[in-house]
């Protein structure tokens, strides 16, 4: 059962420079689903667009940000709603009960003169009423904090007093203290060190796995989603390139840009030398014609200057945007199709 529909999604960052404008093109028709109950991840470099594909999913968009296409759909019971065009009162109303965001910074979040109890209490008024059962708020949040492993005593604290690794569990616990059915994670585990990096990706599966809902996840760390996503889906220069399992994304990369990104990886006992993708990601203000990669692709052919490839199946669940990986299959198939006859 599917739970978010982008369709040919577009989002550009409208700049303005000695009165003329230029298009970031940061989302640039984008396609995917979102199941029910699973961790989706979205993988690639920094400024690919991830983030701001995420803020479209959740309908954040604001200047310079403009939605130029394509639409954003949750579905909720026998309702589909486009995420982008709905009123803001409405949108309002399906966020944190219903879709929910854990942010890159926790300090984005947590008030620094507030204590995270008082930053519970006006967060969870904000959806339920409270006055009417006190006994009931509190018992809701201090059983919410012991689930996830937390000191009940964090709440007296200001955000200052705790560690990065505790202050983003609690803003963690603040996106699902509602059990939102979508949960939408910018890059969770930012500027943590590794250890605590670990806890907090497991703290997100754990919820996860406790409370069936689905979670889409951003972050740049291959490891991370080998460790926690069900699918992943690689963007590179504000596109989906490819999209598959994610034990198939590791095992049989077919995009030549993620067979850099798993290629580079450090592996246990392997000493040898890892290549990552030569020269540079292009400026989104100014993309090259036809495939994005070319410039970086050492196999590159002409119709990869002039045509931008479509993202097509190319095995089960599996689609990727790659002319040379298209033209592999039909190689493939053609050898089978042979070897039978």
């Amino acid at each position: 059962m599917d739970v978010l529909r982008v369709e040919k999604l577009k989002a550009f960052y409208i700049m303005e420079s000695a009165g003329e404008e230029r298009a970031v093109k940061a989302v640039n028709d984008v396609s995917l689903t979102v199941r029910e109950n699973e961790v989706l991840g979205i993988a690639g470099e920094s400024g690919c667009g991830k983030s701001t594909l995420l803020k479209s999913l959740l309908g954040s968009i604001r200047p310079p940000l403009r939605h130029m296409g394509g639409r954003v759909t949750y579905l909720h019971r026998d309702r589909e709603m486009d995420i982008l065009s709905l009123p803001k009162e409405e949108r309002q109303k399906l966020m944190w009960q219903h879709i929910s965001y854990v942010p890159q910074g926790s300090l984005s979040v947590l008030n620094p003169v507030r204590r995270i109890g008082d930053t519970f209490r006006s967060f969870v008024g904000a959806h339920l009423d409270i006055q009417k059962d006190p006994d009931r708020f509190e018992s809701l949040v201090r059983s919410h904090l012991q689930d996830l492993g937390l000191p009940v005593d964090t709440l007296k604290a200001y955000p200052h007093q705790l560690s990065g690794g505790m202050r983003q569990r609690v803003t963690i616990a603040l996106a699902t203290i509602l059990k939102p059915r979508l949960i939408l994670a910018d890059e969770p585990s930012t500027a943590l060190d590794v250890v605590v990096q670990r806890g907090v990706i497991q703290l997100l599966r754990d919820i996860q796995t406790e409370q069936h809902n689905t979670i889409v996840m951003v972050t740049h760390d291959m490891a991370i989603h080998a460790n926690i996503s069900d699918r992943v889906a690689i963007m590179y220069a504000g596109r989906i390139i490819e999209e598959a399992p994610v034990e198939r994304i590791f095992a049989k990369p077919l995009h030549p840009y993620t067979q850099y990104l798993i290629g580079s990886l450090p592996r246990i006992g392997d000493k040898s030398y890892r290549l990552s993708a030569p020269g540079t990601p292009p400026s989104l203000a100014d993309l090259p014609p036809g495939c994005a990669f070319h410039p970086r692709c050492p196999n590159a052919e002409s119709i990869c200057r002039r045509e931008i490839p479509s993202l097509s199946l190319a095995g089960r669940d599996h689609r990727v945007a790659c002319f040379l990986a298209a033209k592999e299959d039909a190689d493939v198939g053609s050898s089978e199709a042979l070897g039978s006859q």
